[in-house]
């Protein structure tokens, strides 16, 4: 989407909040072309801010994250964060069109991170990566370790091959229920498979909300639609589609970089056949080529080099970046502090900002060994109150629509196409 007068109303809007800047920036890794990378600084003033690294690639930094920045900012946090390049306020050249697909790669991203150090004359930082954003943070241990104080790794991915640690994960929760609570869970996935429906759009959304609400709301839900009930499924995958698929301007832009996941980080590799591989609904999802091409990065072989403090988070119920990849990550890496949250799902950041925030203070304070100790503490710390809401309301729907005759919902819906 080029720049047009409503995008460029939204633009000026947060370019004018408190420390919002740009610097020049490269097109292409070789030539003269440049553009306006956008970064927030907001806090007071530190030696090694906290630059926080979303997840996507399409989560925009300067709009979507600002609640966030005001209450790390309460907590005394200096945070930096970088608006990637091809998403919200980085997604122009001079001249209003889109960033060409060869300027949004890994290597750029990571170096548009040292950029804004420099320019904002910092030496070096903590370095906050969460989901995609991990291995941004990562990638500045790479190709920038001097720039680097410490390093949060949450729900981390490694490499080209967490597929296999994400698909064992994903069946032993849901297909072999191997632990006593998700064996009625996955009892249900498989009278799902039996009955047909366990499409690839089910699993991904089933994989989610296990993360999300746990595996009782889970199980319930399943229920409902193995007995025709399924009003409020249609309408969790609705608004998940809505909330993850869709376009919503400066807040939300994958268009243009989501080929990044497919082809950089084997997002959606070759289906192996069996249940519940969840990279069918991601070839399902993509726009252009799925395809892994290659990796920009050997983490597995670059993390034992790494040698600052590393805190690994890692959520007990992530079937996205499950905890094997959190504990491999943090295997690699000398002297890494892994910190596991056994009911929290992926990206802490995202879905349990409190407990994040506190996790970052503590690095930043350099008081991070401790955490470990606490970690009964930080899992139960509550989600964000829109976490909370939306947790209650799905359980609460889940209640109500478990009292509804199993045949009406099928007979509404076969009445609408008459």
């Amino acid at each position: 989407m080029t720049m047009n007068a409503k995008r460029r109303k939204a633009h000026d809007k947060l370019a004018a909040l408190p420390g919002v800047r740009s610097v020049r920036r490269p097109v292409r890794p070789s030539g003269a072309e440049e553009f306006d990378l956008f970064y927030v600084r907001t806090g007071p003033p530190g030696e090694h801010p906290l630059v926080i690294v979303p997840g996507g690639p399409g989560a925009a930094s300067i709009g979507h994250y600002r609640n966030l920045r005001r209450r790390a900012t309460a907590a005394g946090l200096d945070v930096i964060m970088v608006e990637h390049r091809g998403v919200g306020m980085s997604r122009h050249d001079d001249a209003g069109a889109d960033l060409p697909a060869e300027a949004l790669t890994i290597e750029a991203a990571v170096d548009d991170i040292a950029a804004v150090l420099d320019d904002a004359g910092v030496e070096s930082a903590v370095i906050y990566g969460t989901s995609y954003g991990s291995y941004l943070a990562a990638g500045v241990g790479v190709r920038h370790p001097d720039r680097v104080h410490a390093m949060v790794l949450d729900s981390p991915l490694l490499c080209a091959d967490d597929i296999d640690a994400v698909r064992d994960a994903t069946r032993a929760v849901l297909w072999d229920g191997a632990d006593p609570s998700t064996e009625g869970l996955a009892k249900r996935v498989r009278g799902l498979a039996a009955d047909g429906q366990l499409t690839p759009w089910v699993v991904q959304l089933a994989t989610g909300l296990y993360g999300l609400v746990g595996p009782e709301v889970l199980e319930q839900q399943l229920e409902l639609l193995l007995t025709g009930r399924g009003l409020l499924w249609g309408a969790i995958g609705h608004s998940t589609k809505l909330l993850f698929e869709s376009k919503t301007p400066y807040r939300h832009e994958p268009d243009l970089v989501e080929h990044i996941g497919y082809q950089e980080l084997n997002y959606a590799p070759e289906p192996d056949g069996l249940p519940l591989d969840p990279a069918l609904a991601y070839r399902e999802s993509a726009t252009g080529d799925p395809d892994f091409v290659a990796e920009p990065f050997d983490l597995v072989a670059a993390m034992p080099g790494f040698d600052w403090p590393t805190v690994v988070i890692s959520g007990g119920r992530d079937l996205i970046t499950p905890p094997a990849i959190a504990q491999r990550v943090a295997g690699l890496i000398p002297d890494a502090v892994l910190l596991e949250l056994p009911s929290a799902g992926h990206s802490v950041l995202d879905m349990r900002e409190s407990a994040a925030l506190t996790i970052a203070t503590a690095v930043y304070a350099g008081e991070y060994a401790g955490l470990p100790d606490r970690a009964t503490e930080l899992d139960n710390v509550p989600p964000d109150f829109t976490v909370r809401l939306m947790v209650k309301g799905i359980a609460t729907a889940a209640a109500a629509e478990s009292l509804v005759p199993a045949g009406l919902p099928r007979a509404i819906r076969q009445l609408r196409t008459w």
